[in-house]
């Protein structure tokens, strides 16, 4: 966390533990597997913080539990910016990763569904609710098959769930959901935005509203083939 992802080597934390570079190849073949480990420790630990805190969240707002989730995700972010690079922003850490499990190319959409496996209704949450046809007709099968990667996480995870209620177009409002929340908080955390945001919050509370609404009205599917 101090020096950043390059500094770390298996010969450095051997001497700081006082124990001999082979020996800690008895634990950890490669430095790869080493940071893959440590970027598993990160995830689950902000799994935990975020589902708390969803399962604490304020019923009476619309999409409550929803909303915690994206404002916690992003204060852990600004919080911690060493660590959300090393998950969610080093092409490396994908290029570690195993790549024998449906979430394994994304940590960003893991830690979701982990959030999700954690709630006690997810069934119940809107985003699993919207018209099936209300989605780009190209990303159709695309859409499927990451509907059938999520059903399967989200079962490995313990919560049962169909690709029947799953529709493709609360897969393609997933979608959008993770992709905006990132970008906002990405840019935020690299301080990129393109012109000086002077109340970042209050950028990101806009976009929240944004899509809450959408996703309350079906608005955020509209995007059907020409």
């Amino acid at each position: 966390m101090r020096e950043g992802r390059e500094a770390v080597t298996l010969r450095a934390i051997a001497r700081n533990l006082g124990m001999t570079a082979p020996a800690l190849y008895r634990y950890f073949p490669s430095r790869e597997e080493l940071l893959h480990r440590l970027v598993e420790e990160i995830c689950s630990d902000l799994a935990e913080v975020i589902t708390a805190r969803a399962r604490a969240a304020d019923t009476g707002e619309e999409m409550g539990a929803v909303l915690t989730v994206c404002r916690t995700f992003r204060g852990w972010a600004l919080a911690h910016p060493t660590e959300f690079e090393l998950v969610f922003a080093s092409q490396q850490a994908v290029t570690d990763a195993p790549t024998d499990g449906p979430t394994s190319r994304d940590q960003f959409g893991s830690i979701f569904l982990r959030v999700i496996a954690g709630l006690p209704d997810f069934e119940d949450e809107e985003l699993t609710h919207a018209d099936d046809e209300a989605f780009p007709e190209p990303m159709r099968d695309e859409l499927v098959a990451y509907r059938r990667e999520m059903v399967a996480s989200l079962g490995e995870l313990g919560v049962e769930t169909t690709e029947e209620q799953l529709t493709l177009s609360a897969v393609y409002l997933i979608l959008r959901w993770w992709s905006r929340l990132y970008g906002h908080v990405a840019l935020e955390v690299f301080q990129r935005f393109p012109f000086t945001v002077s109340n970042a919050e209050l950028l990101f509370e806009s976009l929240l509203a944004e899509l809450v609404a959408e996703a309350s009205s079906g608005g955020a599917c509209q995007a059907r083939t020409r």
